[in-house]
């Protein structure tokens, strides 16, 4: 019995396929027809799996021709530049927010199920509600799989870049995009730690800026940087990881808005690819929900878990019991997700 859609089965046998050189950049694939018969789906299925290979940069179609890879990890710039249109995209939906009373209905519901529980104090890292909660939304979501104690929960970004720096320590070297989200230098500047700009390509930071680079820890914006709109592609992402092994150095996968995307499966995370040895994943609600829910989540590769209760496992979770278990609601009640789907297809009937 299939766990999984299986064009997604199919997306990532080929994903992996690719990656790992059984086909070689240029290479054609099989057809869609050949492709479905061989996994025993239809050819519509097949086509699907195709195209979201197309949409993350693994391949390129030709017309009359095929489908051709277009992954090669030791050229970082065989892909086109980002259309104007994504570049310039800020993710619009007709001004659709995460529906105010399917919100008010989850904080009474919680109000009325834990009453005076919700003025407890919360555990360092976060309630283990939300935290149990998180994992499970990134294993069927965003294919990271983690336990519930690799998450970190705390108030927004700009908090979470502070507890890195507390956590990795203010003698490394931050290498950043340039340009970049400008409070990512901001806090990092203020946390009194070295920084290294480095500057943006078409398909992420630039090769050779990358190779000279001193960076200890990479913090990148991979899907959709702001503000250039630049999206890495499936390459550099791998390029990415290859410094972090090279040096020793950790990436900070800033993963703002990459769930808000007209395609039926959000870009996949450099986390999973990683399987979570070099890895920091952040995210935050503040665009999924709303910019007031200051919610954010941390997920820890294991050589960092033990350095956190270690150095931060005293520290005081920063965001209210209340909010916590709120968000929990949302995420197992499935009306996060649905919210989701609807931006998500207002962006593929706009787009």
């Amino acid at each position: 019995m299939r766990t999984k859609p299986a064009y997604i089965e199919i997306y990532e046998k080929l994903r992996e396929d690719i990656a790992e050189g059984a086909y070689a950049y240029g290479e054609r694939l099989p057809s869609k027809r050949t492709a479905a018969a061989e996994f025993g789906v239809s050819v519509i299925t097949a086509e699907h799996a195709y195209r979201l290979l197309e949409e993350e940069g693994y391949i390129r179609s030709r017309e009359r021709s095929g489908f051709f890879v277009c992954y090669d990890e030791k050229d970082a710039f065989a892909f086109p530049e980002p259309s104007a249109e994504r570049k310039s995209a800020s993710v619009q939906e007709g001004g659709e927010r995460f529906p105010f009373s399917v919100y008010a209905r989850a904080v009474r519901k919680i109000l009325s199920d834990r009453g005076e529980e919700v003025l407890v104090k919360s555990p360092g890292a976060g309630r283990n509600e939300l935290r149990l909660a998180l994992a499970r939304y990134l294993a069927r979501s965003r294919g990271v799989r983690v336990s519930p104690d690799d998450i970190v929960v705390g108030s927004g970004a700009e908090y979470l870049y502070n507890l890195i720096v507390a956590l990795l320590g203010r003698g490394l070297v931050y290498g950043i995009e340039s340009p970049s989200y400008h409070r990512i230098e901001q806090v990092y500047a203020a946390c009194g730690v070295k920084i290294e700009r480095l500057p943006l390509g078409p398909g992420g930071i630039r090769s050779d800026a990358l190779d000279a680079s001193e960076a200890d820890v990479l913090h990148i914006t991979p899907y959709r940087s702001f503000p250039s709109g630049i999206t890495a592609t499936a390459a550099k992402k791998r390029e990415y990881l290859a410094f972090a092994e090279r040096r020793g150095a950790w990436i900070v996968e800033d993963d703002f808005e990459s769930e808000i995307t007209p395609s039926t499966k959000p870009e996949e995370t450099l986390f999973s690819i990683d399987g979570g040895r070099r890895v920091i994943y952040l995210n935050t609600f503040s665009r999924t929900v709303a910019p007031a829910v200051r919610i954010g989540y941390l997920v820890l590769p294991e050589p960092l878990r033990k350095a956190f209760e270690d150095k931060l496992g005293s520290w005081s979770c920063t965001v209210p019991t209340l909010d916590q278990l709120v968000l929990a609601e949302l995420l197992d009640s499935g009306n996060f997700e649905r919210s989701l789907n609807r931006m998500r297809r207002r962006l593929r009937k706009n787009g």
